[in-house]
């Protein structure tokens, strides 16, 4: 009896702890570019839409009809979804003993993968709570296949068709394992367990019809499009990723549990051990022919949640002195997953990993970027259409302007992301058009390969005729720069010349410099050439450059499409001191870059690192 109170103490002093840690960083976090989405799809609410189901549009449209368009208003939700999966699994594991179910849920809480779920107003929320649900609607029909168990598992079935089409796979290995128990199989004979079966499958008909509508534009993206379909040897990392974010001690601890399948098992052990094991092993399957192009660490996560059940009943056999290492692990993993958190939600953190390849672009430059359109929508004529390079933008200053309608040029992005038949649908995606209204035409500059600016700053003047000068906005030293056109009425007739695209070859990122720096780099300047280029440190003119050397890889690196007349004389060197006024630590190399009509623009490079003194 003691050791059940102090389990179940341990359980709410963690669940309310982290529930308070998910709280602030929910308030603080910047909004994720599909946050932002889902938003805008909560502001054009349907049964279905083309990335998901309809669900998390729906529970972002509840937020914030209720407490406003606020970091909380999205995410409260969620928060309250997240908060109620420890108490499930709990619930889930309780046929194991009281006693094994507080401890099951007190590592839920502290699981790197589940500390963190719900500070992001994601579809991964109400998917795995509706996993959880599935777990325990399965286990009550193993023992008795009342309407209790149809219950809880047509709640579960109904919740996850709502939420992903991931949850297809859930679905699937849920099944198999009640075909493959006796007790399973005689719980599908029973009339409840059906009529929750068929509820859950009606709760695929909004998605489906909508694809029938839409010439299959989701299935082709979740299940086709996206995913390559042919072995890759990044796949075979994926086990590895899994067991350093798990904790090794963990991971291995959810293998054995997996294992636990013998007759001899009780059948809700059995159900537990063959729910996680098969899916886990269809992730790490799937991870070899999937995406890797984009974050898919957070997948299995249906998988460790049946299997939480069974680890404070497999780790007693361990030796203290492995319990505890296992413990101390799990609370560093924990520890660092909330405080890589904390430091994107600090402006000086994000500022810190500007540059590297942890840079969380998406979270990033956001209120900035807004900010900066506000102060130019103030400076325009009223009425200023806002026009948005690409979804991410579009839903981003939706969110930030409350406008979710704010039109948007056909990009890449949209189709890589399963978004354009979305942009489509409601009419947002024909923003080349030319009416009489002034436009405000913003480009993520930053989003793009050095190598693609040009060819997508030719596009953007094929379509909407010639460009004027573009104000610029750089955030994190650069790491975020976008550009704003002020468009007037109707198309521009004459040349575009588009901004100027620089490169600095060394210095490079991370270099440490003092005494004399040499700098050497190029740019180009479309159809006006380059007239002359200044060095900048911190923003402020140090050297001006030797411009005008040969160099003939430039136009193959921006594939023969440029009409800089001064090609291949664009290469520029220089040699300066750094002044003694400049502290030591870090600082952000620039070009000021005249063009051959005189016109200016700014440009940030590399960030540095100045030595000390005396070392200079």
């Amino acid at each position: 009896m003691q050791d059940l109170r102090r389990a179940r103490t341990l359980f709410l002093g963690l669940w309310l702890a982290l529930c308070l840690i998910r709280l602030i960083l929910a308030a603080t976090l910047p909004l994720f570019v599909d946050e932002a989405f889902y938003w805008q799809e909560g502001r054009h609410l349907s049964w279905a839409y083309s990335d998901l189901p309809g669900l998390t549009a729906w529970l972002v449209a509840l937020g914030t009809q209720l407490a406003g368009d606020h970091l909380l208003g999205v995410r409260w939700p969620f928060l309250l979804l997240s908060a109620a999966l420890p108490w499930l699994v709990v619930r889930a594991a309780w046929p194991l003993g009281a006693l094994r179910a507080w401890q099951a849920g007190a590592l839920t809480v502290v699981f790197p993968f589940t500390a963190l779920l719900g500070v992001l107003a994601l579809p991964d929320v109400p998917m795995n709570v509706a996993a959880v649900l599935c777990l325990i609607g399965g286990v009550c029909a193993l023992q008795t296949p009342d309407r209790r168990a149809a219950a809880w598992l047509a709640a579960g079935l109904v919740v996850g068709g709502l939420s992903h089409y991931r949850f297809l796979g859930v679905m699937a290995v849920g099944a198999l394992v009640l075909l493959c128990l006796p007790q399973g199989r005689r719980a599908l004979r029973q009339p409840w367990i059906l009529i929750a079966i068929t509820l859950g499958l009606l709760a695929w008909l909004p998605l489906a019809w909508w694809n029938l509508e839409h010439a299959e534009a989701g299935w082709r993206f979740q299940l086709v499009d996206r995913h390559p379909w042919r072995p890759q040897w990044q796949g075979l990392l994926f086990p590895l990723i899994q067991m350093v974010l798990v904790t090794p001690l963990l991971f291995w601890a959810m293998l054995r549990a997996a294992c636990r399948i013998q007759s001899s098992q009780t059948v809700a052990t059995r159900w537990f051990a063959l729910c996680g094991g098969l899916t886990l092993l269809g992730f790490f399957v799937l991870g070899i022919f999937a995406d890797t192009a984009r974050v898919s660490f957070h997948w299995p996560l249906p998988a460790y949640l049946a299997l939480l059940p069974l680890l404070p009943e497999a780790m007693p056999a361990w030796s203290s002195a492995w319990r505890r290492a296992a413990y101390a692990l799990v609370i560093v993993g924990l520890t660092a997953t909330l405080a890589a958190s904390a430091w994107v939600a600090l402006p000086s953190g994000r500022a810190a990993l500007a540059g590297s390849s942890h840079y969380p672009d998406n979270f990033a430059a956001w209120e900035e970027l807004a900010e900066a359109v506000r102060h130019k929508l103030g400076l325009m004529p009223t009425g200023t259409q806002v026009i948005a390079d690409h979804f991410k933008i579009g839903a981003e200053l939706g969110f930030a302007l409350h406008d979710a309608d704010i039109a948007v040029l056909d990009h890449p992005l949209n189709q890589h992301h399963g978004r354009a038949a979305q942009l489509a649908i409601w009419g947002l995606l024909d923003a080349a058009r030319i009416d009489e209204s002034w436009r405000l035409l913003v480009v993520a500059d930053s989003d793009l390969k050095l190598s693609q600016r040009l060819s997508h700053y030719q596009s953007l003047c094929q379509r909407l005729g010639a460009l004027p000068a573009a104000d610029t906005v750089e955030v994190d030293f650069g790491a975020r720069r976008f550009l704003l056109f002020a468009l007037p009425p109707g198309r521009q007739h004459g040349a575009c010349v588009p901004p100027a695209i620089a490169h600095i070859d060394f210095p490079q990122d991370g270099d440490t410099l003092t005494g004399m720096v040499a700098l050497r780099g190029w740019v180009v300047k479309e159809l006006v050439g380059v007239k002359q280029v200044f060095v900048l440190l911190d923003g402020q003119r140090v050297a001006q450059v030797n411009y005008g050397q040969s160099n003939p890889q430039v136009s193959g690196f921006l594939n023969a499409a440029s009409s800089d007349p001064n090609l291949p004389k664009v290469q520029f060197e220089a040699r300066f001191e750094l002044p003694a006024t400049v502290s030591a630590g870090w600082h952000v190399l620039g070009l000021e870059i005249e063009s051959g009509v005189g016109q200016r623009e700014r440009w940030s490079g590399p960030r540095i690192k100045v030595g000390p003194s005396a070392d200079r």
